[in-house]
């Protein structure tokens, strides 16, 4: 379709900005071929282009002048899988007043696309891109939907699964067809020859249920490449074809209003013979090959990689070196949420003050996905050297955290489920909702109004921190209700074998409702604390994304002490992880703020002349100078 004269005019200038950046990472993922896939990929975001509604085009304008809005304060994500939070996608619309009175401006629906029939992956097999599954609605749901949360300033993210589609998918149907075309879509191998040699190096993702990364598929006669199940065909990237498939939904999708597209297993997409075939250097050249098509297209959709992958491996997601701000924009912290846990059930920051310390500055362009939770289990993802400078062994510690949180350690408080136990490893996940896993469920059971007590203020800490250390901090569904977990899910025969499913409630509408004025119930509390916490981030200016949050040696050890060094003043952040009143030398915080200082969870004026501040048990503690609060 031919572009109008305004469009053509965005579209020469954006591809004078972004095609140099396409064109080199073409070079290196399709060596002798990159003007011929250039070429093919300017028609698509030219017919892309031609399609954009007008008010994704004014939206395109506004985040091209505001590229940092991702990183504001008021950015405050929440996650739901649509059926769970409202039935479908119009019931969702149904409750954006809900969303609005939480804070909430950026929502994460989990898997809505149309998955495979029967075991799915939670979604993540999907059939059909280009549909949306069933019972949650249709295409046309979703741009009403996009519609509404726009009107009312929430910014909507989507999963988008890059590594493989379902085997009933129409590129595997053709390919086990024989179409060579398609065939070329996978990797398929007629022996073992070649499985065997991959396997050599490869781990198994689901140890339990899905053995091995091979299968045999009869009506392919092949091998076919299986990382995650064996309805779960791996896609093979270094045929260009379904870089062209991929490049083209995106752009798809985003004029449907996708704001930003979550890129799930984007760390498995390239394979490489004697590796683990995970975080290979041509998956941040395939990012940024899609990420400059897309600043071409649609300028308002951001990127998010799905890399639940080691801390010295993670940075390259956001850009380090030559793809420096030119890949995703924003990533899972997954170094925090599990150190969180682990202060929790150690009463101790030792560990969490070493292992963010170590973390690479992430890209000032760049912005954390922060969490207490998601909807996948918790890998304690805890390295023998972080272990070994608090002084214990790494397999030792990851085997007394799944024992705290599953219950098993004496004196545990905890209600998790033991996820993927892997004999082999030691490797014990952990299912569980944040509030089974902070003991709320166990002190409700047994009317402990001490411990209803302690596990509240766990729970309002852990959001603290999320919410405090800089980037969006993601509230799961129901967590803002204290919802335990379900173990209805056993009597589904689809969820039954996957304990995952404990933590992924349906939303509880009645006690939303009652929370509102039962505030001395243990839902109420907790929905009063998250809710304060929320609007106090909103309004902070320190929190933008673009600061660090920097460790400051701390000489309490039960305490973690952050800070943040914004142009506007610094901000430091005290977080006690015990049941227990702690006191922290004054100079900690005085030489950094000066002797006036404004808390702003309590919103409470602190003189910092005192020879030593008290920190209540499980306390948050947000410090400004007096001089910068009252700006």
């Amino acid at each position: 379709m031919p572009l109008d004269a305004e469009t053509e005019r965005d579209f020469n200038l954006r591809w004078k900005r972004y095609a140099p950046q396409i064109r080199t990472a073409l070079a290196k993922v399709y060596p002798g071929r990159e003007t011929e896939v250039e070429t093919r990929l300017a028609k698509i975001i030219k017919d892309a282009m031609a399609e954009r509604p007008a008010e994704l085009r004014e939206l395109d304008e506004e985040r091209i002048l505001r590229p940092d809005w991702l990183q504001q304060p008021e950015m405050i994500g929440y996650v739901a899988y649509a059926d769970r939070f409202a039935g479908s996608l119009r019931g969702i619309a149904e409750h954006v007043d809900y969303l609005k009175g939480l804070g909430v401006t950026y929502l994460h629906v989990m898997p809505f696309l149309k998955p495979r029939e029967g075991a799915n992956d939670g979604g993540y097999a999907v059939q059909d891109y280009r549909q949306v599954r069933p019972d949650l609605g249709t295409m046309d749901d979703l741009e009403a939907l996009t519609a509404t949360l726009r009107e009312n300033g929430i910014s909507l993210e989507m999963d988008l699964v890059l590594n493989h589609v379902a085997k009933e998918h129409e590129w595997a149907e053709k390919a086990r067809e024989g179409d060579p075309k398609y065939r070329d879509y996978f990797l398929l191998f007629p022996d073992r020859k070649m499985p065997d040699e991959f396997e050599k190096t490869l781990p198994e993702i689901f140890p339990d249920f899905a053995p091995g990364n091979f299968t045999w598929n009869d009506a392919a006669n092949a091998w076919v490449w299986t990382t995650f199940n064996e309805y779960q065909w791996d896609l093979n990237w270094a045929n260009p074809e379904v870089l062209y498939e991929f490049v083209e939904l995106i752009c798809w999708l985003a004029n449907k209003g996708v704001d930003v597209f979550r890129l799930d297993a984007i760390a498995f997409i390239w394979k490489r013979l004697g590796t683990n075939c995970q975080n290979q250097p041509e998956v941040h050249d395939v990012t940024q090959v899609l990420r400059g098509c897309l600043r071409v297209a649609a300028p308002a959709v951001a990127f998010k990689a799905e890399a639940i992958v080691a801390p010295e491996d993670l940075m390259p997601y956001l850009g380090v070196r030559q793809h420096h701000g030119l890949v995703s924009d924003m990533a899972y912290h997954n170094e925090l949420m599990v150190q969180l846990w682990n202060s929790i059930a150690t009463g101790g920051a030792e560990m969490a003050q070493v292992a963010l310390s170590e973390m690479p500055n992430k890209p000032t362009t760049a912005t954390w996905a922060t969490y207490v939770r998601c909807h996948d289990d918790i890998g304690w993802a805890i390295s023998d050297h972080d272990a070994e400078m608090v002084g214990v062994t790494g397999f030792g510690h990851r085997a007394y955290l799944s024992d705290f949180y599953s219950g098993r350690y004496p004196g545990s408080f905890s209600r998790g489920l033991v996820f993927q136990e892997n004999p082999v490893t030691g490797d014990r996940r952990i299912s569980g909702s944040c509030a089974s896993l902070a003991g709320l469920e166990k002190a409700v059971e047994e009317n402990d109004a001490e411990a209803i007590d302690l596990a509240v203020k766990r729970i309002a800490l852990m959001y603290a921190a999320v919410c405090g250390y800089g980037g969006v901090p993601l509230l799961y569904m129901g967590d803002e209700l204290g919802l335990f977990n379900d173990m209805s899910y056993v009597d589904d025969p689809a969820h039954a074998e996957d304990n995952r499913w404990a933590h992924r409630p349906f939303m509880d509408w009645d006690l939303a409702k009652r929370v509102e004025t039962d505030v001395e119930s243990p839902a109420g509390r907790v929905n009063a604390a998250l809710r304060h916490i929320l609007a106090v981030r909103a309004a902070t200016t320190q929190l933008h994304a673009s600061v660090p949050s920097i460790p400051v040696e701390s000489p309490e050890h039960r305490l973690l002490v952050l800070e943040r060094d914004h142009p506007l003043g610094t901000m430091v952040q005290v977080y006690n992880f015990t049941g227990e009143t702690v006191a922290l030398r004054h100079d900690v915080l005085a030489r950094r703020l000066g002797f006036d200082a404004r808390e702003l969870l309590g919103g409470y004026s602190w003189d910092l002349r005192l020879p030593r501040i008290d920190f209540a048990p499980y306390q948050a503690a947000w410090f400004v100078s007096a001089e910068i609060a009252d700006l």
